[in-house]
């Protein structure tokens, strides 16, 4: 049986039916001959990180499908601040947010353009040079950049992670108030936190808006013919908070093989070691790449996770077709990069998505299932013919849900543990746990009798 488990997730690669395909999903009107191939040796179901009809985040989809209990989730803001090196101290906050074309409008702040670029390195220095620092309502905030118009915020002092967005994340439309969670009204100081932090996160938006507008750059941009870049943006914040590592939660020594931050920053939160990668314009290649280092890194891990955005960025662009064109190059990538695992009887390979994301209409992720498949020695062998989102219904995994794919990583691995067995004090689910040798205490004083009573 295996005794390693290589998962490929392609981000985003579940979709919906289109005329343009032939009432198919890009995935279905793709050639994928890898795919299938591995379809038609493996065990097929559907995959969905949380409920059916839930549109997932990839941090919140992965964090499930790590295994992990969605109350141990610190928020993307928090997860962005480890990958790009923030340093958080004990009980700061951390905020995605990134530059916008905005209006001023009868004293309401209209997000005009969400994505203000292009832009370069120079503007951008000089952006976060006139709005890094800012403090107010006792609140010390700080913008580190990230990649292109985009960072995170960190917030210090007695600060909440319960504040909702400003990003509307659509042009045209008002930014949204930034209000304390209805979560925080449960703890009386917690509200008290959230309030200041929507307050001080309200100042310095305004700030923001007021320096860019006076800024030599925005003359420069509209002499130009291009967008202004006068207004800041936050959502989904966050707060680290400890959670178990995944070598302790599951015997796994694992690691991660993605680009960006996020993926990064999750991989240090839980306990994977990153092997970091760059993106190019060959997403085929991309993959190919990261699954040779897999194979070299299976020496040192019993897990490693492998991750393409490639599906997931072109459903964005909302072009059915060139999510299809995205899933064939894939495959291709695929095909070279699982040679050296195919005839591996040490390997247990899946291949998922972590939600699906549709190439059309308004929605930034939406809420159907994806296709899963596993093969190794010892999975099942159901039949199905074709990786693609109905015909992986037919399989005999059915519908897994969140940690439940971890649970069948243990159990294609041999190590599915008993339930009601304790061999250690933290009830795990692996088998066997790392349990303390019995030791032999020493020998009791003889007395008068066997129960220390006189014949």
């Amino acid at each position: 049986m295996p005794s390693k488990c290589i998962l490929i997730v392609l981000d985003g690669l579940g979709d919906r039916s289109y005329e343009a395909l032939g009432g198919r999903t890009p995935l279905e009107a793709a050639r994928t001959p890898t795919l299938d191939r591995m379809a038609r040796e493996g065990a097929n179901g559907l995959f969905h990180a949380g409920l059916l009809g839930q549109a997932l985040p990839s941090e919140n989809a992965h964090f499930a499908m790590f295994g992990f209990p969605a109350a141990e989730f610190p928020g993307r803001g928090a997860i962005e601040a480890l990958g790009a090196g923030v340093d958080l101290k004990p009980g700061q906050v951390a905020v995605l947010a990134h530059f916008v074309s905005a209006a001023n409008d009868a004293g309401r702040l209209r997000v005009v353009r969400d994505k203000a670029g292009p832009a370069d390195a120079q503007e951008i220095a000089a952006l976060l040079e006139a709005v890094s620092l800012f403090e107010a309502q006792g609140v010390a905030i700080r913008l580190h950049h990230t990649n292109g118009l985009f960072g995170v915020l960190s917030l210090a002092g007695e600060v909440s992670p319960h504040v909702t967005d400003s990003n509307p994340m659509r042009d045209g439309v008002f930014a949204s108030s930034i209000l304390p969670l209805d979560a925080a009204g449960a703890d009386p100081e917690e509200l008290i936190r959230a309030r200041r932090t929507a307050q001080a996160l309200t100042h310095y938006l305004g700030w923001v808006h007021r320096r860019l507008e006076a800024h030599p750059l925005k003359v420069k941009r509209l002499e130009q013919g291009l967008p202004v870049i006068n207004g800041l943006v936050t959502q989904r914040a966050g707060q680290l908070k400890p959670v178990i590592a995944f070598s302790e939660r599951f015997g796994l020594r694992g690691a991660s093989i993605a680009s960006g931050v996020l993926f990064h920053g999750l991989a240090r939160l839980l306990g994977l070691t990153p092997i970091p990668v760059a993106d190019t314009a060959d997403p085929g290649r991309d993959l190919a790449g990261r699954l040779l280092l897999a194979h070299q890194a299976l020496q040192d891990f019993d897990f490693i996770h492998v991750h393409t955005k490639a599906p997931d960025e072109a459903a964005h662009r909302k072009d059915p077709l060139g999510k299809k064109a995205v899933i064939e190059l894939l495959d291709q990538g695929l095909a070279k990069g699982l040679e050296p695992f195919w005839d591996d009887p040490e390997v247990l390979l899946i291949v998922t998505a972590d939600h699906s994301t549709p190439s059309a209409g308004p929605l930034i992720h939406s809420g159907e299932a994806v296709p899963l498949v596993m093969r190794g020695r010892g999975q099942r062998i159901d039949g199905v013919a074709c990786f693609d989102e109905v015909s992986a219904a037919a399989g005999c995994l059915g519908q897994v849900r969140g940690p439940e794919l971890m649970l069948l990583v243990l159990n294609g691995l041999e190590l599915a543990k008993l339930q009601g067995v304790m061999d250690t004090p933290a009830d795990r689910p692996y088998w066997p746990g790392p349990y303390a040798p019995f030791v032999l205490p020493p020998p009791e004083p003889e007395g008068p009798g066997p129960q220390g009573e006189a014949p």
